[in-house]
Formats: structure tokens, C-alpha cells, sequence
């Protein structure tokens, strides 16, 4: 590898052993004409991820779980990273061809006021009906190009480097800091990309509880990230019912039968929503546990 780097990947983990060797595999069968750098952000793992992502060659950069945030672990990992271009990738997501790492920084070459690119999700065999939905509805086919939203999701995206230098992550949510900083580049006059040809399957392998806290410290950063928006019980109500009727709809259309499944997901998600607009104030030491670490005490 030469001191010419054009990309770093940065990959957050925390016992990642089951994920991390499949992702790191792909990332060495892609198709490229650059040098890369692949740097494991490892938040206290426990299991083998750390001696694995080693035996690939990976950078490592360890974050002391008492001071994990999802953006501080971006930027500790965006300190060290040398490439022009910084890919996000989660740790239990894998590109689905080998031309990945090419499309997802394709769309640079196109506008030099495009500041992040963010590729298409879908879930694996074992997702979660109502969680395929999701992904189908957010990372749509088609519909390429800039957008006039923030939406993205840093599972799956890359970034300049430069602007990161003058934009950080914000270190205090408690999720969705990669659309906080697209808001705030945006704000600065940058556009934020949607390519679906970088395309990645990414595994959630929750319980109905770790989706309820999911979704809830999600909602906490929204309503800190868009404070005059507000979800009221009606709301929890009418998304409530009008997802699970259109699950159920999609669900008897592909002949399937996950009805409890769809129940259960969708109460979760928008309970989790409920609960999360409501808290003001800065997250407690226990609740931050239960959000990152729930089988770990800090």
C-alpha cells in the first residue's frame, strides 16, 4: 500500500466475530484501481473481533465504552483515516457485488458540491418482515441522484474528508448523527447522494426489546436534530395501525404468514418513537448502557 490513499474505510464495531470476517473478506474481493485503508473502530469488544479484523490488515482504534457515541466513534476513527474519501460501513453489513467501493464514491466525480453518498440497504433471508418493508421503502431501486433531503444512513455511506475536518460529528446523540451532519451540510450549501447501485445486505439480529431501544434513542436524536416536530399519542396510534395494515397487506400479497412478526415489530418501533420524543433532557449513564452495551455494565 503507498502513502497515496484514496479511501479509508472505517468499520465501528463492538463483538462483531459472527459479521466482521464475511464483511472483511468482501472488502478484499472488490474490484479497484486505488489503495485503501480499512480501520476498525472497536468500542470494547469482548469476543474475537478484535484479533480478526488484525489478521486482515486492519488499522485498529479502540474507544473505551464509557465514552461511546456513534459520532465520537466516527471521529476517533476519522482522525487517523488518510483517504480523501471516508467510507462508513457497518460491521454486519456486506456489499453485494464487487464493484461496491466503486459505486459508492462514484457520484463524486459528478459535482464537488456533493458531500456525502449513501447507497441502498436491503435486509438478508432471516430480516424481519416488517424490517425488509423499511429498507424497501427508504433505499428505493431507482430514484438516483441528489436529493433534497438529509436522509442517509452511515451503515452504508462516504463522506469528504475535508469537510469532516470542518464539520464533525456531533459526539452528544444518541443516533442519526450521520443525518444531523448531512442537515448541517446542507445548510452550507453541499448536496447529499443516493446511489442504489452500492448496494449492501445489512443483518439486524434483535430482540423486540433491543428494537424498542433502537428506535427510541433514534427518536431522541430526531426531536433534538428537528425540535418542532412532535409525535403525540394519536400519531403513535394512526402510524401504528396504518404500518400494520399495509405489512399485512404486502405479507398475504407474497403469500406469506407473519402476522404476530409484523404486530410485534411494528409496537416496537413506534412505541420506541413514543417514548423517545418525549425525553428533553441529556440521556443517564444507565440509559446510554441499555442503548450500546445492554449485557455490559459501564
Amino acid at each position: 500500500m503507498s502513502d497515496n490513499i484514496l479511501v479509508s474505510l472505517i468499520i465501528r464495531a463492538y463483538n462483531e466475530e459472527k459479521h466482521i470476517v464475511k464483511l472483511l473478506r468482501l472488502i478484499s474481493q472488490q474490484k479497484v484501481d486505488f489503495d485503501y485503508e480499512v480501520i476498525v473502530v472497536d468500542s470494547g469488544s469482548t469476543d474475537n473481533t478484535v484479533r480478526i479484523a488484525k489478521d486482515f490488515g486492519a488499522k485498529m482504534i479502540y474507544v473505551q465504552p464509557d465514552k461511546f457515541s456513534f459520532g465520537y466513534s466516527l471521529n476517533k476513527g476519522m482522525e487517523s483515516a488518510k483517504g480523501k474519501y471516508c467510507v462508513m460501513i457497518s460491521a454486519h453489513c456486506f456489499p453485494l457485488n464487487e464493484n461496491w467501493l466503486n459505486e459508492i464514491i462514484k457520484p463524486f466525480e459528478y459535482d464537488n458540491k456533493i458531500a456525502l453518498v449513501y447507497g441502498k440497504q436491503r435486509g438478508v433471508s432471516s430480516s424481519k418482515f416488517s424490517e425488509k418493508e423499511i429498507f424497501n421503502k427508504w433505499y428505493p431501486n431507482k430514484n438516483e441522484g441528489i436529493q433534497n433531503t438529509p436522509f442517509c444512513n452511515n451503515a452504508n455511506a462516504v463522506i469528504r474528508r475535508e469537510l469532516w475536518e470542518e464539520f464533525k460529528y456531533d459526539e452528544t446523540l444518541t443516533g442519526l448523527e450521520d443525518i444531523e451532519w448531512a442537515k448541517r451540510l446542507m445548510d452550507n450549501g453541499y448536496y447529499i447522494y443516493y446511489n442504489p447501485k452500492a448496494e449492501v445486505e445489512h443483518l439486524h439480529k434483535e430482540t423486540w426489546q433491543q428494537i424498542y431501544n433502537r428506535y427510541k434513542r433514534e427518536s431522541i436524536a430526531f426531536y433534538k436534530i428537528f425540535p418542532g416536530n412532535k409525535f403525540s399519542f394519536f400519531m403513535f396510534i394512526k402510524f401504528l395501525v396504518l404500518n400494520i395494515i399495509m405489512d399485512f397487506y404486502h405479507c398475504l400479497k407474497r403469500k406469506k404468514i407473519c402476522f404476530h412478526e409484523i404486530i410485534l415489530f411494528r409496537y416496537n418501533q413506534f412505541k420506541g418513537t413514543y417514548e423517545g420524543a418525549k425525553i428533553k433532557d441529556n440521556i443517564t449513564k444507565e440509559l446510554k448502557n441499555i442503548f450500546y452495551y445492554p449485557n455490559k455494565i459501564l
